[in-house]
């Protein structure tokens, strides 16, 4: 429960604070532009997550008519989107970076057997896989996720409003992939996570790495 309410948390109020960034203060006026867990996770979303292993929070309102800073309304959609999964992204990169820090710790103070780190481990860890699945799972692009909105303004104008007038559909769809596929799913994601660990948990724990070796202890295999 503290790894959910914290991760779309902080998805939420990227969005908000994006959007901020670009001049529209729609969702800040909404009281959206906070870390409040209460003003961002929807109720049966959040059950959803917790039996289904899949859900939502709250969407964040914005208007793009409004976007004063940003070159284009595409500009200011594709800046605004992007930084819901980029937030998932850096939270889990300090989660991970957290994890070996205490691992390292507890090796060189011989804490390992310790129930406190063992619980702060656990946290850590379910915390970085957390926000990567939300970071992967919110950049495809299909609606209503932020990868689709991010995509769509990328393409050209005609193509863009053809798939619009298909949004429902192809959504709908989704839906009952996620429902009777989630399987599969899952494997095309956990397919996609590997060029994420590999920028993101490799070189963080070679790191730790090296200063295990430096501080006289065994490199230990994260």
């Amino acid at each position: 429960m503290l790894v959910l309410t914290l991760s779309l948390s902080v998805h939420e109020a990227s969005h908000a604070y994006a959007a901020f960034r670009m001049g529209d203060d729609t969702a800040a006026l909404s009281g959206r532009l906070t870390l409040n867990p209460l003003r961002h996770l929807d109720p049966i979303g959040s059950l959803m997550f917790l039996f289904v292993g899949i859900g939502w929070a709250k969407p964040v309102p914005i208007n793009p008519s409004r976007f004063s800073e940003a070159k284009t309304i595409r500009h200011g959609i594709v800046y605004t989107s992007l930084w819901g999964p980029l937030s998932n992204i850096i939270l889990g990169a300090i989660a991970w970076f957290l994890y070996c820090a205490v691992y390292t710790a507890a090796v060189g103070f011989g804490w390992v057997s310790s129930s406190v780190i063992l619980v702060l481990l656990q946290l850590f860890n379910t915390l970085y896989i957390a926000n990567m699945w939300l970071a992967v799972f919110n950049l495809l692009p299909i609606p209503p996720l932020d990868g689709y909105k991010i995509f769509g303004a990328l393409l050209p104008p005609k193509l863009y409003y053809r798939i619009l007038q298909k949004e429902r559909i192809i959504g709908l769809a989704f839906i009952l992939i996620v429902i009777f596929f989630r399987g599969a799913l899952f494997r095309v994601l956990n397919f996609i996570l590997v060029p994420f660990d590999f920028i993101i948990r490799t070189p963080i724990a070679w790191l730790f790495q090296q200063l295990q070796v430096a501080l006289g202890l065994p490199p230990m295999i994260f």
